[in-house]
């Protein structure tokens, strides 16, 4: 999208100058003859450089964000106002920058000839190809407002799933970060002052204060070392990840993983028939529903299952068949979407299954929760105690030869 100068003629013989975005000097025209305006000079203005637009001074447009406007244009089509003029009130209404300058370029898009799924794919960034391909179905039969209102239905509901799960992800992370920082003081600060001081009684010390004393000396010395090399692996993890082997092996590790892999897998169900229940409800054939919910599912390993089954499909077999084979999906899930295949209900058994692994992910999340919650208690106390009581150790010895 570029901004381009121009200067016409009102039909009143008024000259006009201004500026809009388009794609292009033709998409500048039917845009300035949709307002009577007679062009008679058109320039594009040079690109500089905004520090606005830069990736990494740029807003991220969120979950929230994206579930607020669609739920407000839905109920604004259903209204009765022009898309345009939508786009218009809620370009205008938007805080988020970055957002409402995506929502005035998908607007100069649709004044220029476009249709609003395409002006929506230019942004795949903000609009996933799940979005796009439901607009889509709802500009074809004449439902944009229902589909538009489903979105919004999904976008809430998946983004309140993704904040369970994250918050029984950072929670025990920060705990044990809070942690690491408070030993790691203690261990170059707190530890040193009492080295000196048993240095100076020049007394044998007890085998704990000892292993205290030597990790300290070893931590003040090989820090720099320690920070460079777990930077490193996380980095070599991170690389090996962007691989196909290396997602496979370690989204295969994380759904085997104890506690917090069955959660992965319960939001995985949830999001896939969430996902699915909504595309199909809207219209889009199953084969494509099937190939966006599998890009979308964010593990390879349940992508590969939801690939499995669509090629089943297309086989003319069933799409129970093969996700029971996969092993990924509990039974029940299997069992459930057999009978909503047999039924011709899909879409209606599909959003029942979401709602219980919804509840499921709660319940998961909470039980995770209390189960953490004592055993970092316990942990604390353990490594805090035990420095602490490692330190005094040689203060009670020498207390008690005073006596």
């Amino acid at each position: 999208m570029a901004v381009f100068r121009w200067e016409g003629i009102k039909k009143t013989g008024e000259t006009v100058k201004g500026s809009t975005d388009a794609q292009n000097e033709n998409a500048v025209i039917a845009i300035l003859r949709q307002q009577d305006i007679r062009p008679i000079t058109i320039k594009e203005k040079k690109a500089s450089l905004d520090l606005a637009n830069l990736s990494i001074f740029k807003e991220k447009v969120t979950g929230k964000d994206l579930s607020v406007f669609t739920r407000q244009f839905a109920t604004m089509i259903d209204s009765g106002l022009p898309l345009v003029q939508c786009l218009d009130i809620l370009g205008a209404q938007q805080p988020n920058k970055t957002f409402q300058k995506t929502i005035k370029d998908i607007k100069a898009s649709i004044e220029g000839g476009s249709t609003f799924a395409a002006a929506l794919k230019k942004h795949p960034e903000t609009f996933d190809s799940l979005y796009t391909n439901l607009v889509s179905a709802g500009e074809v039969g004449g439902m944009l407002d229902t589909i538009l209102a489903r979105l919004a239905t999904y976008i809430e509901k998946a983004e309140k799933l993704k904040g369970r799960v994250k918050g029984a992800m950072v929670y025990p992370i920060v705990v044990l970060s809070v942690a690491a920082g408070a030993v790691a003081i203690l261990l170059l600060f707190v530890i040193p002052i009492f080295a000196k001081m048993f240095a100076d009684v020049g007394a044998a010390l007890p085998a704990p204060t000892q292993f205290v004393m030597d990790l300290s000396n070893f931590l003040k010395h090989y820090i720099l070392y320690l920070i460079i090399g777990i930077g490193a692996v996380v980095y070599a993890i991170r690389r090996y990840y962007k691989t196909s082997s290396g997602q496979f092996v370690i989204d295969g590790l994380l759904l085997k993983t104890p506690v917090f892999g069955e959660i992965i897998r319960k939001n995985a169900v949830a999001r896939f028939t969430r996902t699915l229940s909504t595309m199909i409800s809207s219209g889009v054939p199953i084969m494509d529903g099937l190939e966006i919910v599998a890009r979308t599912s964010g593990n390879v390993i349940i992508e590969n299952a939801i690939m499995k089954a669509r090629e089943s499909i297309a086989a003319g077999k069933t799409i129970s068949e093969p996700l029971a084979q996969t092993k990924v999906f509990p039974s029940m899930v299997v069992q459930m979407i057999s009978v909503g295949e047999a039924t011709g209900n899909m879409d209606a058994m599909l959003s029942k299954i979401a709602d219980f692994y919804d509840e499921e992910v709660d319940t998961a999340v909470a039980a995770m929760t209390s189960l953490i919650e004592p055993l970092l208690i316990v942990f604390l106390g353990v490594v805090i105690g035990g420095l602490v009581v490692a330190m005094y150790l040689p203060i009670f010895k020498i207390a008690s030869t005073i006596k």
